[in-house]
């Protein structure tokens, strides 16, 4: 006896009432950018400016201590990572201090850096300071230019990439998806002002290749079945076809989230907003690729006048049973 996170042969009608997940998402992504130019993005020093200091010292790293030792100096944003490598001494323990530009001042000043160090020194007196690099609002503005762009990239990459594959139709059902996922990812950091740094932006990129992996093996299966079923309504080929694939896009959904999910009771503070942007985007990823996608999709239409069969279609993985 198996255990199955899907019955099998399953023919739920995905398209019952497409306009109202269509409506809902809509709804969802004007709350996203009402959010994001009301109450704006809590932006780490990625994209604040700041300094980054590089700490030394013999005895083991605890953290939560250096966190505790700097909180008396208010200096707001404070983000502190032990870092590890294998060339390391077995007494060299190393930590990256990152600290956000104070007010009215360009990076962190030379007298706060003074009294970083003699905070830390209460928790390891023998720290050294290796080195002290500075982000100053300029080159943080060109951080924040670089992220939009390179998001508008990616996305504009699989407009083209689905378009070649398949047909126009295909190619913006999948945008539909990639840049409703990417807002309401936006929308729900603004909302719960989680911070935004450059980890958060690596997620996105990420949540695009996710989603555009699970829309390519639906359309995969919707372009082999209107090939197969030539004079059946394109709204039952696409309902045939998710529920052909269902069993495949629950288990990849089910076991990514089982490891992020551990990642993120298990794994800190520091990866804590990156491994929760990538829980959102499995989520909503899964999600608008089977109805916003597919319902853009079934709304454009597509040409039936296939002449030849396709057998390099992706989806021989399809029907693993989950």
């Amino acid at each position: 006896m198996r255990l199955r996170l899907v019955p099998q042969d399953t023919k739920w009608d995905f398209f019952s009432r497409p306009f109202l997940w269509l409506g809902i998402s809509g709804a969802l992504m004007v709350a996203a950018m009402v959010s994001f130019f009301v109450v704006g993005l809590n932006f780490g020093i990625d994209f604040k400016g700041g300094t980054t200091i590089r700490t030394e010292s013999a005895q083991q790293v605890v953290v939560s201590e250096y966190r505790d030792a700097l909180v008396p100096l208010e200096l707001g944003d404070v983000t502190i990572t032990e870092v590890f490598d294998v060339n390391f001494d077995e007494n060299q323990n190393v930590t990256m201090i990152r600290i956000q530009a104070q007010e009215g001042e360009e990076a962190v000043t030379a007298d706060v850096i003074r009294e970083v160090e003699v905070a830390l020194k209460t928790v390891a007196p023998d720290i050294t300071f290796v080195s002290v690099e500075s982000v100053g609002p300029k080159v943080s503005g060109e951080l924040i230019q670089t992220a939009v762009i390179a998001v508008l990239l990616a996305i504009g990459a699989v407009l083209i990439y689905i378009w070649l594959r398949f047909e126009w139709q295909f190619a913006l059902g999948a945008v539909a998806a990639l840049v409703h996922d990417v807002v309401l990812t936006i929308g729900v950091f603004s909302e719960l002002q989680i911070k935004f740094d450059l980890a958060i932006i690596a997620a996105l990129l990420t949540i695009v290749g996710y989603s555009l992996n699970d829309t390519v093996v639906v359309f995969d299966r919707v372009r082999e079945n209107l090939r197969k079923y030539k004079k059946m309504e394109l709204k039952e080929v696409m309902n045939l076809s998710i529920n052909e694939t269902l069993s495949r896009t629950v288990m990849t959904s089910v076991t990514t989230l089982l490891a992020l999910i551990s990642l993120f009771v298990l794994g800190g503070d520091v990866i804590r907003g990156f491994v929760f942007a990538m829980i959102w985007g499995v989520i909503v990823g899964t999600y608008s690729s089977i109805f916003i996608a597919s319902a853009v999709l079934l709304k454009l239409g597509v040409k039936r006048d296939w002449s030849k069969p396709d057998n390099t279609a992706g989806n021989q993985f399809a029907n693993v049973d989950a």
